[in-house]
């Protein structure tokens, strides 16, 4: 896993627009390779952010873009770390079971620290925070922004 150290998130229709997440597999392998696995298998190009609230998220990684779903891998046990949620900070959705994440994560679009040690931080947006704002905001979006193309190097 060492050799996986980004996600990065092409947004553009085009133009690339790119964001790029420090992967913390430090904080939570588990997490960390499975966004690397389904990045690798192209899950999650052309999913949308359906889920998008200003000053708090933006939420994906669902491929029916209703928020009710996620890929056929198992729902991945919690790995609840010390991370703060703030500005830029990638973690995992879930329900209100702590260990049914499976693919759906949010980027916070500012602090959230009321999410601390409830959700598993992993990841850290390096660059892209400007695109990340720029996310069409709504629940859902009425024409919401996706993912074009989802690699991890």
């Amino acid at each position: 896993m060492a050799e996986k150290l980004t996600f990065s998130i092409d947004t553009g229709d085009g133009e690339p627009k790119d964001v790029v997440i420090k992967l913390r597999p430090d904080l939570a392998p588990n997490h960390v390779e499975r966004i690397a696995e389904l990045a690798g298998e192209g899950f999650y190009d052309g999913v949308v952010f359906h889920r998008v609230i200003a000053g708090f998220m933006a939420q994906g990684g669902d491929p029916t873009g209703t928020g009710m779903s996620g890929s056929d891998k198992p729902d991945l046990k919690q790995e609840f770390n010390d991370a703060p949620h703030k500005e830029g900070t990638c973690s995992m959705a879930r329900t209100m079971d702590p260990n049914s994440a499976n693919s759906q994560f949010f980027i916070c679009l500012d602090d959230a620290g009321f999410l601390d040690r409830q959700y598993t931080v992993w990841g850290e947006v390096e660059s892209g925070m400007d695109v990340v704002h720029a996310i069409p905001k709504g629940e859902p979006p009425a024409n919401p922004g996706k993912i074009v193309k989802a690699t991890v190097t």
